[in-house]
């Protein structure tokens, strides 16, 4: 159910408040363009700065717009188990058909810690969950160990690994087999993390390139190696260069120049540097996007 390309799309604003116009835009080009799930309200979706109300309403809205035709997993993560566990329960009334929990971030939980996290929200919300481990942005790393611990729970379905290691997750992949999806986290591992078990990506790139990000995971999935590969490499630059500052500043200011939405982003988040920016401009350029 949860493979393929999903993207972990932007929360577009205008004006200080979400721009639901071109959020509902996005949604529809991205199917499309043979994106296979959508994820709304990750840390692409700038989550940590949506207030409640917004968040609850950018996934009413996502649910409403894709209309089942590809699942919507939410981001429903949070430092406090109560309010993922609020978040979570949100998500499943408003329809969607999974939720995306990241490790609680800035607390720096034990193993046990992020075990018992986890087994909270698993036991309290019957919704397919799909873990979230990335380090660089949390300052925990969940084990593979303590991954194999969770896949015991039916409704714990997957894990967006996003410690930066193929390793860890072919730890991952050969430990819980077919009982833990295993999707890339970072889009430059992608095909890596397929390599050795993984089923897809959850993507910042699909944003600007969704055609392309999704011909490279069915190209693998599909057996045809090495147009996977080339269809890496060809987008290697891309990557990159959305990754010369925090994400999600480049992206946005990305699609900001494809004219898909106003670049607006919410504070502590701020405008690329010049020097960056024009660097992603000749990215764009030569990847034909502008």
């Amino acid at each position: 159910m949860f493979t393929g390309t999903l993207i972990a799309i932007v929360t577009p604003f205008r004006n200080g408040k979400v721009d639901e116009r071109a959020f509902c835009d996005l949604i529809e080009w991205q199917i499309a363009s043979g994106t296979n799930g959508i994820v709304p309200c990750g840390t692409t979706g700038e989550s940590a700065t949506l207030s409640h109300e917004e968040h609850h309403r950018v996934v009413e809205l996502t649910v409403e717009v894709v209309n089942r035709r590809v699942p919507v997993i939410a981001g429903t993560g949070s430092n406090s188990t109560e309010e993922a566990v609020s978040l979570t329960k949100h998500a499943k009334q408003a329809g969607a058909d999974g939720a995306l929990l990241i490790t609680p971030y800035y607390n720096k939980p034990t193993q046990e810690g992020l075990y018992r996290h986890y087994k909270v929200i698993a036991e309290s919300v019957d919704l397919p969950q799909i873990l979230y481990n990335i380090p660089g942005r949390t300052g925990v790393n969940m084990l593979p160990s303590t991954v194999a611990r969770l896949c015991g729970f039916q409704n714990i379905v997957g894990i967006k690994e996003g410690s930066g290691s193929v390793q860890q997750a072919s730890e991952i992949a050969n430990t819980c087999g077919d009982r833990m999806i295993v999707l890339a986290g970072d889009d430059a591992l992608t095909l890596p993390m397929m390599a050795v078990g993984g089923k897809g990506v959850i993507s910042v790139t699909s944003n600007v390139a969704p055609a392309e990000m999704a011909q490279l995971v069915k190209a693998f999935l599909s057996g045809r190696i090495d147009e996977a590969r080339r269809i890496h490499f060809a987008l290697s630059p891309l990557i990159n260069a959305l990754f010369y500052e925090t994400n999600p500043i480049p992206v946005k200011t990305a699609l900001g120049m494809m004219g898909k939405i106003d670049p607006e982003l919410r504070l502590p988040l701020c405008a690329m540097a010049t020097e960056t920016k024009d660097q992603l401009t000749r990215v764009l350029k030569d990847a034909g996007l502008i």
